[in-house]
């Protein structure tokens, strides 16, 4: 039976300084990411994004905004979920880093000229443009992207 596979993505902006938390993964899909990971057993997809920032950063996170998903349509039959929220309300004490990666605090323009995890480009336009959907599907040689 192929795989269904559901993940979150969160961009936490600071409201006094405009910057966007990052994390530099060193595990599954390393480079420049936003936190997240994948849902558990009898767990929402906003709840599991709560866990999955407080795990990696440090961060309690509320008010989240949802901004669409993506989802990978891949040859084997299987789907690969990914649902994307914004914040700007967040409490706690930021984790410098876990065995995830370090996770630090850096301008939005910056982002385009570091070393992006894979597919970042897609997801991030996912919170600037303000898709509500992007469909991926597998063909040789790589994926037709379309957003929507």
């Amino acid at each position: 039976m192929p795989d269904f596979t559901i993940t979150n993505m969160v961009l936490i902006e600071n409201p006094e300084t405009g910057e966007v938390l990052v994390q530099d993964r060193v595990k599954k899909y390393p480079g420049i990411a936003f936190p997240g990971g994948h849902t558990e057993k009898g767990e929402s997809i906003y709840d599991s994004a709560v866990r999955e920032v407080l795990e990696e950063t440090g961060y309690s996170i509320r008010e989240l905004e949802p901004c669409g998903f993506i989802y990978w349509d891949q040859a084997d039959g299987g789907k690969y979920f990914t649902y994307f929220y914004r914040t700007h309300t967040f409490s706690g004490t930021l984790i410098g880093e876990t065995d995830e990666g370090r996770v630090f605090w850096v301008r939005p323009e910056d982002l385009p000229g570091m070393r992006l995890a894979p597919n970042m480009d897609k997801y991030m336009k996912m919170f600037s443009e303000r898709y509500s959907e992007c469909y991926c599907l597998e063909r040789a040689g790589g994926y037709e992207v379309i957003y929507r």
